[in-house]
Formats: structure tokens, C-alpha cells, sequence
């Protein structure tokens, strides 16, 4: 007979069974009798084949009676929840078939039970097949098979997502499919020796002496020799080695493999959103492949609950370390609908600007459009904006010319803006600024006149098809409009919908608590109450504010208005002049004074205005430790003007136009990226298009070697001292 040490109650599922006088069996949790066995009494001597004729001896005293006082009452089984299993798809049964057949498939439900649950939901047959407690190779089975299989539904949960909500190609759904089975059979997590050598790991970590550990928790389990749990030394290394955001990093490899315009920020944004599952991932995995058993006593949460977001940067580096282990070559990004994006959220015209940036990308075709497996080096849609922000400078002139401040002038008076930008900083002298961005030293004819040259020398320049002014005025707008913000935040319900949805996902009210359900309606019912009230009385404040302000602003203004007439008047009447009647004339001609006034007064206003605008940019660039140049005076050179970086005291000072800023700061901010970065890029593929440029200019003048080969020369050997012809004095 069976240990009954190792025998399943069949009421509640516990494993341990004890016998008392009267010789039957009960459960040590629940005191449950086991029908199924019973003490007979009869030694191994007493059994005799049948074949002599012979029988077994059994006492009598402890035969079964029925209706008895000895007999018990079976108690009712307890319920329990019936939960889905695992249906049959195209990633599980690809993952079988790379699986090892000593390894064992997950087991199901009905044939482990935790210690915590409830019993059976139907009353099994008697003499059925008896459940014993796990073994060693039940426990790393069940772990690894559980854990692989539920990041496999994410991922597929994942790519159902992007198709369904963001028009994503089907075609991701296969690619990803691919790159998981590759990449799970290249992580080793299926080798034969790989929960030995798990533990024999864990245990050389540790070079303190192994104690006798009381196990009073989890002894049932199996232990290294230090006492650790070997189901947690398991799960962090299947944690290690596929970590929880390699299902985004599969999800993201097969966008960036069919060709689609997915960004890593928009990944990780939706993850956090919700739209595209991940943090409450597990709840959908757990209906898919049931509650944890025995033989795998961690909860789905902890299993498949990620505990922190995903970097955007880390996110395109795990990508690439994902292609690398599986022996994948990488495209570039799809610049031309990565770029189509960026110019549509700008509100610019793709038609115009998007040719040339297709231009200078096959062109240049520079490496930054690969991903990378380092994490420190500058993300792909780096380098996209740099190509759309060359572009734009170039096709709109914007090298630092002050179309910026021109457009801040009202009246358009060129010679008294010009002074006035020449003015600007006493601390940014000329040095500062052709150190910035003059690489010529060709003068210009009339330099000592700073004002008149500097506008004639740009209505020069600026001879465009496009508007630089119109272009500055969309950009300065849509960087105040843009703000990366989650939809989950735009009011309370949809916050209150998405921290029931994603952050406390699984968690449901206490179980038929009838008080804690109504006190929730109650509350919500305040709330929509309380809101519904709100919008009118704000309203009617902010409206009774608004007309308050508009009176003490009206009467400010006729006082100020009061005054100036007064003032005008008392000028005007202040006595007769002994000159040539200049007086007489004045009080004849009022409107010429007041006119004369009225001009200066707003050539006034508007040159505070411009100076108060461009105060205000300047404190914007000291926060991002930009340096303010005005604009150019002494043109040197008309064509592109590139900028430099300064360190100063450990730190680097970016050096800039107004212009180039406001285009750099808008770009920055749809791309997600600090501005800093955003033009440590623009100065990286500026280097680079120089470097491309004078190495073609230094192939095309370069000299062909004398010829000397009898079979591919005319020249007769004897001749080969000769000089050659040199091309490079050919015009080409």
C-alpha cells in the first residue's frame, strides 16, 4: 500500500493523510474521510495466491458497516471557479515543436491543486488515479513552460492590437511569430542541464559556509543548499534571460521589419495608455492559460506584471540585441514615412520639403538610420529630423539672417530694426558670431555700414519661393500647441477607467460585498452631481472676472488717455512765443503734433514688444544652455552657415540664431527629444555631408598614375618615361 503521507485528500486537494482507531483515513487539513482506502489488518504473510486456493484474512472488528454510529457524513464539496484553457493557435504549436520531448507539457488544472484553493468541482470516480505532490522535474517544467507561453500571448495579444487599433500590416503578426521562436531557442532556456545548472549558479554566488536551514515554509519545495527557493532562482533567470519587455522589443523588430512608421516612443506611450497590452497583460494570459498550479506557485501578476516602463531608448536597443542574437539583418528605418510623419505634425508642406530630405538620405545614407545595440548612441528619429531640419534650412534660408526679428517689427522700418538688432547684446560681439558660423574670409563691400548692408545683403539672400517669416510664425505656434500628453489624463473618468483597466488590473471588489458596491455608486454619483454644477458657476465667475478686469482696463485707459490729452492741451495753450510764430502754428495745425505723437508713441510700443519677445527667447535658450546670437552683420559668406559648440567650466554652450532655434525647438519637441540632443545630431550629420563633400571633390581632381601596362596602355613601353596627360587641369 501507498505511503499515505503521499496521498491526496479528495475534498480539498491537500497532500497528507493520517489513519486513526477506527481504520479508516483522514485529510490532517480537513478531517475529511478517505472512502477509497482503508486499514485491513493483513501482514504481507497472509496474502496467498489464489491459484492454491488460498485467501486473504481480514478482521472483522474493522469490516465497513453501513448506517452504523461509525459512519460519517461526506461533507459537501466546496466550489470552484472553472477557469479557460489553453487553446490551440499557430505560436504554441510552434513552440512544441522545438521543445525537447524529455520536457513536459504544462499540466492543467485539474491536476494540480494549490493548498489555498477549493476542491473539485465534480465528484470524481472511486479507485480513480491518485495525485501526488510534484517532483523536481514537475516544478522547473511547469515554471519554464508557463513563463515562455505567456510572453508568447502577449506578444500575440501585442500584434492584434496594432493591427486592429493602429492599422498596422497583418503582416507583423507571421515576423513576430518567427523571431520569438528564434529567439527563445537561441536564450538556452530548453537545455537539458539548464535547471541544474540554474541552481549550481545560484549556489556559487554565495561563498559563505551552507548552514542547515529550518525549512518551516515552502518545504515541500525543493531548496539549493543555502536554503533558496529553487522556484524563485528559476523565474529570475528566466526573467534574466527573456525579460519581461522583450515582448515590446519582438513587437517593435517586426514593425521595423515590415517596413511600418513605428516609433519606439509611440510603442512605448501605447503600452502605457493601455492600448497596446503589457502592464495588465496578465490578466488576459491567465484566462488563456489558466491559474497557477502546484507545481508553479507564482501568481500571474507577479509572473507577467511589469514593474516599471520601458525607456524609449532602451526599447530600440533591445530590438537590435534581439536581431543580433538571432542572426537577423536589419533594413534601415523607413525614413520616407517616418519623415511624412514628422512634417505632418509640424503642419508643413510635404510636398516641397519631403523630396529633398529623400534626396540627402540616399545620398548621404548615413549609419544613424540603423538601429544600434548600444543604448548610449543617439536614437534613429535623431537622425530623421537632422535630414528634415538641413532641408528646411536650406530650402527656406534660415543660416542667420534675422527673419525672426524682421517679422517682430510692425511698421517694417528697416533701418531703424536693423540698428536696433545690431544693438541687441553688447555681450555678443561680432567675434562671437563669426566664430559661430563664418567659415570665409571674403569680404563684403560696404561692411563698416552694419544696418544698410545687413538688409540688403538679405533681400538678397532671402530670394525664395518659400516664406521664412510664415514658416518661423507656424513653428513658434505648433511648439506652444504640441504637448506629449496621455490620453488617460484629459479628465477624471478616463483616468478613473484607466486605473480600473490597466493599473489595477485583476483587482475586483471584495466578494459579495454588497456595502463596499453601493458606497462606490454613491460616490460616483456625487461626482457627476458636483461636475455637472461646476461648469456654470466657473463660468459665471470667470465671466464677472473677465468683465471687472475689462472695466478697470477701460478706465485705466481713458484715465491714461485723460492725461495725454491734458498734456497735449497744456502744450498746446502754453503761452505765445516771441520767435517767428511757430506757436501760432501749432494751434492752427493740432492734428501735425498729435500725429507726430501717435507715430513715435507706436514706434515705441512696437520696439518694446520686439525687445520683451526677444528678452523672452533668451531666457528660453539660457534654460537649455544656448548662447544668443544676433544676426549677421558682417556677411561673409551667403550659403549654408554651420554652428559650433563651446566648453565652458565642463560643460558644452551652444551657440545660435534666433531663427535656427525656433526651428530646432519645435522639431525637438515632436521627435520627443531634449533640444540639446536634437542638435548634437544636427551637428553630426552636418559633419558628415561636409566630409562627403570634400572627399567627391577631392576624387574628381585627382591625377591618374602613369600607365605603364603594355596590355591595357597604347604607349609602347619605351615610351613610358614620358609624362602623362594631366586631367586635372580639364575643366569638368
Amino acid at each position: 500500500m501507498a505511503d499515505p503521507k503521499n496521498l491526496a485528500c479528495q475534498t480539498c486537494g491537500f497532500v497528507g493523510l493520517s489513519s486513526d482507531s477506527d481504520g479508516y483515513f483522514y485529510c490532517d487539513r480537513c478531517g475529511a474521510q478517505a472512502e477509497d482506502f482503508i486499514e485491513t489488518g493483513v501482514a504481507d504473510e497472509d496474502f496467498v495466491d489464489k491459484g492454491f486456493g488460498g485467501s486473504a484474512v481480514y478482521v472483522a472488528s474493522l469490516s465497513r458497516r453501513v448506517g452504523g454510529s461509525q459512519a460519517n457524513i461526506k461533507p459537501e464539496p466546496l466550489s470552484q471557479p472553472e477557469f479557460a484553457t489553453p487553446n490551440s493557435n499557430l505560436f504554441w504549436n510552434s513552440l512544441t515543436q522545438n521543445i525537447d520531448n524529455d520536457a513536459t507539457p504544462i499540466k492543467k488544472e485539474e491536476e494540480f491543486y494549490e493548498a489555498d484553493v477549493d476542491g473539485p468541482t465534480g465528484p470524481e470516480d472511486f479507485g480513480g488515479s491518485v495525485k501526488v505532490k510534484p517532483t523536481f522535474e514537475d516544478y522547473y517544467n511547469e515554471i519554464r513552460i508557463r513563463y515562455v507561453l505567456g510572453l508568447q500571448y502577449m506578444i500575440q495579444f501585442q500584434c492584434e492590437a496594432l493591427v486592429r487599433e493602429f492599422k498596422v500590416s497583418p503582416l507583423i503578426c507571421g515576423l513576430a511569430g518567427t523571431i520569438w521562436m528564434r529567439f527563445v531557442a537561441c536564450s538556452a532556456v530548453f537545455d537539458d542541464d539548464w535547471a541544474d545548472q540554474t541552481i549550481q549558479n545560484s549556489e556559487m554566488e554565495r561563498t559563505d559556509e551552507p548552514e542547515d536551514h529550518k525549512r518551516r515554509k515552502y518545504r515541500e519545495e525543493p531548496h539549493n543548499m543555502y536554503g533558496q527557493r529553487a522556484v524563485m532562482i528559476w523565474y529570475r533567470s528566466l526573467r534574466k534571460r527573456i525579460p519581461l519587455s522583450c515582448s515590446l522589443g519582438v513587437s517593435f523588430l517586426a514593425c521595423h521589419v515590415a517596413r511600418e512608421a513605428i516609433l519606439p516612443t509611440d510603442m512605448v506611450k501605447w503600452s502605457l495608455e493601455g492600448k497596446v497590452p503589457y502592464f495588465a497583460a496578465f490578466v488576459e494570459i491567465e484566462k488563456c492559460i489558466g491559474r497557477p498550479s502546484s507545481a508553479c506557485p507564482i501568481s500571474s501578476r507577479i509572473m507577467f506584471g511589469p514593474s516599471q516602463a520601458l525607456p524609449f531608448q532602451k526599447l530600440e536597443s533591445l530590438a537590435a540585441i534581439i536581431a543580433q542574437s538571432i542572426g537577423l539583418d536589419l533594413p534601415p528605418v523607413n525614413f520616407y514615412a517616418i519623415a511624412s510623419r514628422y512634417l505632418q505634425k509640424l503642419c508643413l508642406p510635404a510636398e516641397k520639403i519631403l523630396p529633398h530630405t529623400c534626396r540627402i538620405s540616399e545620398w548621404s545614407m548615413p549609419p544613424g538610420l540603423w538601429l544600434s545595440t548600444n543604448e548610449l548612441r543617439l536614437p534613429t528619429r535623431v537622425c530623421v529630423m537632422s535630414i528634415l531640419i538641413v532641408a528646411i534650412r536650406i530650402l527656406y534660408n534660415i543660416h542667420g539672417f534675422g527673419v525672426w526679428e524682421k517679422s517682430l517689427s510692425s511698421h517694417g522700418d528697416s533701418s531703424s530694426t536693423s540698428n536696433h538688432i545690431g544693438q541687441l547684446d553688447p555681450m555678443c560681439d561680432s567675434e562671437m558670431g563669426d566664430d559661430a558660423g563664418e567659415a570665409s574670409d571674403s569680404p563684403c563691400q560696404g561692411a563698416d555700414d552694419l544696418g544698410t548692408n545687413y538688409y540688403r545683403h538679405s533681400s538678397q539672400v532671402q530670394k525664395s519661393k518659400l516664406d521664412a517669416a510664415e514658416l518661423l510664425r507656424k513653428l513658434e505656434a505648433r511648439y506652444k500647441e504640441i504637448a506629449n500628453t496621455y490620453e488617460y489624463s484629459k479628465d477624471l473618468p478616463t483616468y478613473l477607467q484607466y486605473c480600473k483597466d490597466v493599473v489595477f488590473a485583476g483587482l475586483e471588489p471584495s466578494f459579495e460585498d454588497h456595502d463596499e458596491e453601493k458606497l462606490i455608486e454613491e460616490f460616483w454619483d456625487f461626482y457627476q452631481n458636483e461636475k455637472d454644477s461646476e461648469p456654470s458657476e466657473d463660468f459665471e465667475g470667470g465671466h464677472r472676472a473677465f468683465n471687472q478686469k475689462r472695466l478697470r482696463d477701460e478706465g485705466l485707459a481713458s484715465h491714461i488717455s485723460l492725461d495725454n490729452k491734458r498734456t497735449r492741451d497744456e502744450g498746446c495753450v502754453s503761452g505765445p512765443s516771441s520767435d517767428d510764430g511757430t506757436s501760432h502754428a501749432d494751434e492752427s495745425q493740432p492734428g501735425l503734433g498729435g500725429d507726430k505723437n501717435s507715430e513715435s508713441n507706436d514706434q515705441a510700443s512696437a520696439e518694446t514688444l520686439q525687445s520683451e519677445a526677444i528678452r523672452h527667447l533668451k531666457l528660453d535658450m539660457e534654460e537649455n544652455r544656448f548662447y544668443y546670437i544676433p544676426p549677421r552683420v558682417k556677411i561673409k559668406r551667403l550659403d549654408y552657415l554651420h554652428y559650433v559648440r563651446k566648453k565652458d567650466e565642463g560643460a558644452y554652450t551652444y551657440a545660435a540664431h534666433a531663427d535656427y532655434y525656433i526651428l530646432l525647438r519645435a522639431c525637438a519637441r515632436v521627435a520627443q527629444l531634449d533640444i540639446r540632443i536634437m542638435h548634437t545630431g544636427v551637428l553630426s550629420l552636418e559633419k558628415r555631408l561636409a566630409w562627403l563633400e570634400n572627399r567627391i571633390d577631392h576624387c574628381l581632381h585627382l591625377t591618374p598614375p602613369n600607365v605603364s601596362c603594355q596590355f591595357c596602355s597604347d604607349i609602347a613601353p619605351e615610351h613610358a618615361d614620358d609624362d602623362s596627360i594631366g586631367l586635372s587641369n580639364l575643366n569638368i
